[in-house]
C-alpha cells in the first residue's frame, strides 16, 4: 500500500495546477478543529510551505487532501462545509470580473473563459436553452477520484450567483457524476433543490431567464480593467494539456452504473471509430480493458469503505451479477468484499 501511495504522489508532477483555495480552506478548518495538518498534507504530496506561500499546487493533490480531511474529520460533506466558510472575495480576480459584469450570463461567460487561472483542470460551460445551466467538468484529472472538490465548486458557484444578483436563488436541479448514498437531506437543504447523483454530467440547472438577471454591482469601468488583468494572466500561463487516457476515464465514469461502459460506447462519445480509438489508446501504452479494470478497482475500494452493499457496488461498477464483482474484488485485492471490509483501516486514496 505504501509503495502505491508514493507512486500516486509521483504521478502528480505533470498534472494541472490550481491556486489552492480549497486546500487553504481545509487547512484553516483543521486548525480550528485542533487537528494536526502536516501529516495529511504530506500524504497528499503537499507541503506546508507551499500552502503558506500561496504557491500553485497540483489539482490531484488537492482532491486527495480533501478526501483525507473528510475522513479525518468524519465529515462526509466536507466540500459543502468549506464552501459555506469561503469568503467569495478569496476567488481573487475571478470574483471581481464576475461581480463587475452586467448580468449573470455575462459573469459566467467571463468565468468560463478565465476559470483556468484558478484551476487549470476546470471547464465551465453555459447552456441557455431550453433551461439555463452551468456545467462544470474536468480536463487532465480523473473525475471518478473526486467528490468533495466538485461539491465544493458547485455550491461556491451557487453562492456566487446569489451574491451577484442579490437574491436567494434556488436551482431547479443539481446533478453530480459521482455516487452518493444514505441520507441526502443535508445537500438538498444546502442547494435548496433536488440533487441527483450518478448523473451523466456535473451541472446546476436554473429556471429559464436566470442568466438574464442583472448583477447588483455592475461596473463597466472596473470590468474592463479586470478583463485586461485576466487576459494578461492567461497569456502568461502555460496552456494545460490533458492526456488522452484521462479523457477516456472521464467518459467511462458516467456509463459505469448503466453497464454501458463499452469500447464502442466510449468511442462514440468521443466521435471516433473503434479502430481509431484503439489506436490512440495503444499510443498511450494501454488498452480500454485495462483502463476500465483499473477504474473499477479504484471505485470498488472507495465504495467498500463507504459500506455499500456488494450488490449496490456491482451495479455501480457495471457488473451484471454480484458474484462477478466478488470474483473481481478477490483478483484486485486478494480478498472477498467482506474480508476486505474486515481488514485494518486503509488510506482512502489507496
Amino acid at each position: 500500500m505504501a509503495g502505491r501511495g508514493k507512486a500516486n504522489i509521483q504521478s502528480l508532477i505533470n498534472g494541472p495546477t490550481a491556486w489552492g483555495l480549497a486546500t487553504r480552506l481545509a487547512v484553516r478548518h483543521l486548525e480550528r478543529a485542533g487537528m494536526e495538518v502536516a501529516p495529511l498534507l504530506l500524504q497528499s504530496g503537499l507541503s506546508s510551505v507551499a500552502i503558506a506561500e500561496r504557491q500553485r499546487i497540483h489539482v490531484t493533490a488537492q482532491m486527495r487532501f480533501l478526501e483525507l480531511v473528510g475522513y479525518a474529520l468524519k465529515n462526509a460533506w466536507i466540500g459543502l462545509t468549506l464552501a459555506k466558510e469561503c469568503d467569495l472575495r478569496e476567488l481573487g480576480m475571478l470574483y471581481y470580473v464576475a461581480a463587475s459584469s452586467h448580468d449573470l450570463g455575462d459573469a459566467f461567460k467571463r468565468l468560463s473563459r478565465y476559470v483556468s487561472l484558478g484551476n487549470e483542470a476546470l471547464v465551465v460551460r453555459l447552456g441557455e436553452r431550453p433551461t439555463c445551466s452551468i456545467e462544470v467538468s474536468y480536463a487532465g484529472v480523473q473525475r471518478h477520484r473526486d467528490r468533495h472538490q466538485m461539491e465544493l465548486l458547485s455550491f461556491t458557484v451557487l453562492r456566487l450567483c446569489r451574491k451577484l444578483v442579490g437574491r436567494d436563488l434556488s436551482p431547479h436541479r443539481v446533478r453530480f457524476i459521482h455516487h452518493r448514498t444514505g441520507d441526502l437531506s443535508q445537500i438538498r437543504r444546502t442547494f435548496g433543490c433536488e440533487v441527483e447523483f450518478d448523473a451523466e454530467m456535473d451541472e446546476i440547472i436554473f429556471n429559464a431567464g436566470t442568466l438574464e438577471l442583472p448583477v447588483v454591482g455592475d461596473d463597466p469601468f472596473l470590468n474592463e480593467l479586470i478583463l485586461r488583468m485576466c487576459d494578461e494572466a492567461m497569456t502568461a500561463r502555460l496552456a494545460n494539456t490533458s492526456r488522452f487516457r484521462t479523457i477516456v476515464e472521464n467518459n467511462i465514469a458516467p456509463l459505469l452504473p448503466h453497464a454501458e461502459a463499452t469500447i464502442k460506447a466510449v468511442a462514440k462519445r468521443l466521435s471516433l471509430s473503434e479502430r481509431t480509438f484503439a489506436r490512440k489508446l495503444a499510443a498511450e501504452g494501454i488498452s480500454f480493458g485495462e483502463i476500465l479494470d483499473q477504474m473499477r478497482r479504484d471505485l470498488a475500494i472507495r465504495y467498500l469503505e463507504d459500506d455499500l452493499q456488494a450488490s449496490q457496488i456491482a451495479w455501480l461498477l457495471g457488473f451484471h451479477h454480484p458474484s462477478s464483482f466478488s470474483h473481481a474484488c478477490r483478483r484486485w485485492t486478494g480478498k472477498s468484499p467482506l474480508e476486505f471490509r474486515r481488514a485494518p483501516v486503509r488510506d482512502p486514496a489507496e
